[in-house]
């Protein structure tokens, strides 16, 4: 085989990439995995794994050069010291807003599955139908039962722990066994359950971080410093699960600094060829070839190569024929909710550091809700309860001997949740190729162009006061509701660019993740996404993939690719 040919190349190596690469290897297919930005290997490329806050130089923070540097970054929680490097460079790397969006990308081997929150639900019938039943964006091809085996197969090999909590709105997975809930999280899950009828839920939340052993991963040891890479492999990640199994068939062969700017498509066979790399060091160009071409850069990127794409063929680039490529954007809208003091559990303390915490099922807008809403979709919670340490609000002893005595004690107990909400699938909100301004080596940026509706805004109301009812009912004290702002981004769960649909006229890709134009080009990240649902969407996104990839094998085997 020569050098640049191969069965299958890979775009990417995040979650979806990562999977792909997996299935397509230990299918027996010789496979390329792309990956823009650089190596990082599993636990020695992890030097932030094992230290403290008072480990590094500004307490774990943030300083003026690093708010500088990092413009988009600094909007929020994801600027710091401890893991900066796993965080792309925005100024080798910008992007333009018409609209403001918080763009937060990881540029190297294992993408963001090195740094996302493993939160891990599957969607239910409920979310796969909404968009023909309210008429919102397009149906999606498939329904529950057509994902529900490769949820199951992605949850067994990932390893999600979580309890079977029998609810429609939130189908149950093979799961390792559940984290435990506190002493005060389960009593107040007893208490909602009993004042709701069984309506409404604090569940366990459900994770990708193992509870026991798993393919040579050593199970959960309760640090919660998960995104700064697990020297256990205890979380689900490129690096401790997918890329091991990938390279143990002998298939595959990893390519770091290789950003693609384009798939080669051959007009006359109506395939893609193959894909045109730049070495992200040396700036030099190369070509290669594949039957098969998985793109999965994440939504943004997924979709900023198939603009570059076949442009002689489409203007809009391959993918574009159905006026989608680039629309549809979409997101959770979030930080926002309510918390309270909890007493009666002074004698109660916590062990450990849980990285995982409750979860509250959808409620609105779903059978049994008997409210009438002025918007359509809904929202779920995450959230749970612990006791700090006494803060020293007392006056008179601000300082001294007795206020240090002081704050070695337990303080109040307190539970918290924020709301995690569906955003529709408008056309308009769209990313558009900005030709104008150029990036490090010398290609066109995104220009964003998104924004949430008076459907997004009104939910946002009952995000805020449906939980504070709730934990007025179930005996939490001193009730308060919040809302931090949102900005289109911060949920980092950007979806929809190339959706997936019935129609070649209405979708980029079809039931398969095919795109349309070139039947042998796959994306399945979260560009493929026809709606959002209100929960994480990322073991979605590893279901479709280790789906689609089993189809294409089969259609590779039968000639049609």
């Amino acid at each position: 085989m020569a050098d640049n040919t191969y069965d299958a190349i890979v775009i990417g190596s995040g979650i979806s990439g990562g999977w792909a690469a997996k299935e397509l290897a230990e299918k027996g297919l010789k496979t390329i995995v792309l990956e823009r930005g650089r190596n990082i290997e599993h636990v020695k490329d992890y030097p932030s794994a094992n230290k403290n806050s008072w480990d590094f130089p500004h307490r774990g923070g943030r300083t003026t050069e690093m708010e500088e540097n990092y413009p988009v970054l600094k909007r929020d929680y994801a600027l710091n010291e401890k893991n900066l490097d796993f965080w792309a460079n925005e100024k080798d790397s910008p992007y333009t807003e018409t609209k403001r969006f918080d763009w937060y990308r990881g540029y190297h081997v294992g993408g963001r599955s090195l740094m996302w929150g493993r939160q891990s639900y599957r969607f239910s019938d409920t979310d796969f139908e909404a968009n023909l039943k309210d008429g919102h964006g397009v149906d999606w091809p498939i329904r529950y039962k057509d994902i529900a085996p490769w949820y199951s197969y992605a949850e067994k090999f990932a390893g999600i722990s979580g309890n079977r909590d029998g609810l429609d709105i939130l189908p149950d997975g093979d799961f390792m066994p559940a984290m435990e809930m506190n002493v005060v999280e389960k009593d107040l899950a007893a208490r909602l359950k009993q004042e709701y009828g069984g309506k409404r839920h604090f569940i366990m939340g459900r994770t990708a971080n193992i509870t026991v052993p798993h393919h040579n991963r050593v199970n959960c040891q309760y640090q919660n410093q998960c995104w700064l890479g697990c020297n256990f492999g205890a979380y689900f990640s490129t690096q401790s699960a997918t890329l091991p199994a990938a390279v143990a068939t002998g298939n595959l062969t990893l390519r770091p600094f290789s950003i693609v700017t384009k798939i080669i498509y051959d007009k006359d066979t109506k395939k893609a060829k193959g894909v045109e790399i730049i070495d992200a060091e040396t700036n030099k160009t190369y070509e290669f070839y594949a039957k098969v071409i998985f793109v999965c850069a994440s939504a943004f990127n997924s979709a900023w190569v198939l603009m570059n794409s076949a442009t002689d063929i489409w203007e809009g680039g391959l993918g574009s024929s159905s006026g989608q490529l680039g629309h549809n954007v979409m997101d959770h809208h979030f930080r926002l909710g309510a918390g309270g003091t909890v007493e009666g559990y002074e004698d109660k303390y916590t062990f450990g550091r849980r990285p995982t915490g409750l979860y509250v099922p959808r409620f609105v807008n779903v059978a049994g809700d008997s409210k009438k809403r002025d918007y359509v979709r809904g929202f779920g919670y995450q959230g749970g309860a612990g006791r700090g340490r006494f803060g020293g609000e007392v006056a008179e002893m601000a300082v001294g001997g007795d206020w240090k005595d002081a704050i070695t004690e337990p303080g109040t107990w307190n539970i918290s949740f924020t709301a995690f909400g569906e955003i529709l699938p408008y056309h308009e909100n769209k990313i558009t190729l900005n030709k104008n301004k150029k990036d490090k080596w010398g290609l066109p940026v995104l220009d964003m162009d998104v924004e949430i509706k008076d459907n997004e805004k009104k939910m946002r109301g009952d995000m805020m006061s449906e939980m504070k009812d709730m934990l007025d009912k179930i005996g939490v004290k001193n009730v308060n509701t919040y809302d931090a702002g949102y900005g289109f981004g911060q949920g980092i769960h950007e979806m929809g660019t190339a959706r997936m649909g019935r129609d070649p006229k209405t979708s980029v890709l079809n039931e398969h993740n095919q795109v349309w134009d070139a039947l042998n080009v796959f994306v399945t990240d979260g560009a493929a996404m026809t709606s959002g649902a209100c929960v994480n969407p990322s073991l979605t996104y590893m279901a479709l993939t280790a789906r689609a990839v089993n189809y294409a094998v089969e259609q590779l085997k039968k000639g049609n690719l």
